[in-house]
């Protein structure tokens, strides 16, 4: 019994730790195209082109974890979640959604403390708060027991 809690508890820690990594990847390609969009195309614009910019690069990191989540961290998905894809998907998509309103709730409060020549450091704390946001979010409603071994 002890030693099925340890083993499950190791999985969801290596499990996170490989959600943390594609995580990263997708805020570095969320970031860049947050910087690329405001600094080629709204670089005349103020707030707006921040959130529009913010906008983008989170659709951008959306569509990567998407798949790399389904490839690389939540990797043994049961028959049944197989056979989900589409209502698997359109929760993907939810939860995305909610995250991409925390994130521009949060960069605009931050953009409106802070000024506008902080966005990226904004977007680096707003980052981590949806972060959590979408694992809790997709482990719970999507990927339920994804992942564990079963005895």
């Amino acid at each position: 019994m002890l030693k099925k809690y340890i083993l499950r508890h190791k999985q969801l820690l290596h499990e996170f730790f490989r959600y943390v990594f594609v995580g990263g990847i997708a805020f570095i390609v969320d970031f860049g195209v947050l910087y690329l969009s405001k600094t080629l195309f709204f670089s005349t614009w103020d707030h707006t082109g921040i959130l529009i910019a913010a906008a983008l690069g989170f659709t951008s990191g959306l569509v990567f974890n998407y798949i790399f989540c389904l490839l690389f961290v939540f990797r043994q998905i049961d028959e049944n979640a197989r056979h989900r894809k589409i209502r698997s998907f359109i929760l993907f998509v939810i939860i995305g959604i909610i995250g991409l309103l925390i994130t521009e709730l949060c960069m605009y409060a931050g953009v409106y403390l802070f000024g506008q020549k902080w966005y990226l450091i904004v977007k680096i704390f707003t980052a981590g708060i949806v972060l959590m946001w979408n694992y809790a979010g997709r482990k719970v409603l999507i990927f339920k027991g994804a992942g564990y071994v079963q005895e």
